[in-house]
């Protein structure tokens, strides 16, 4: 009994074994990103163990950054009103010398005549 090579089964008989190679390829990465998975969910319970403990300060700390805020506000609505002040007493003193100007102005008038 004697086996002749038959070459029209090559390229079937070679499609088939790419196809298992493939496919233990997948498998092969599927198991590996498995456990990366895995590993990446214990690095997220980690972080959610920690979380508690992290909570108070940042609370605090926002709290403290919300009343430097609120200051801030304050200060500026503080200043606005002092701006204002100015502008009014600058407002009042160009009046003046405006006033002053004209009495001047006047007077050299009349000390022509």
């Amino acid at each position: 009994m004697t086996t002749t090579f038959d070459p029209a089964l090559t390229w079937p008989i070679l499609a088939g074994v790419c196809a298992l190679l493939i496919g233990l390829g997948i498998f092969v990465v599927c198991l590996r990103l498995g456990g990366l998975i895995k590993r990446f969910h214990k690095t997220l319970d980690v972080f959610e163990e920690q979380i508690p403990a992290l909570s108070d300060p940042v609370a605090t700390t926002l709290t403290h950054v919300g009343g430097i805020a609120n200051t801030a506000d304050a200060t500026i609505a503080r200043l606005g009103v002092a701006v204002a002040q100015l502008e009014t007493v600058a407002e009042n003193a160009t009046k003046t010398a405006n006033q002053v100007g004209t009495i001047v102005s006047n007077v050299a008038a009349a000390m022509k005549k």
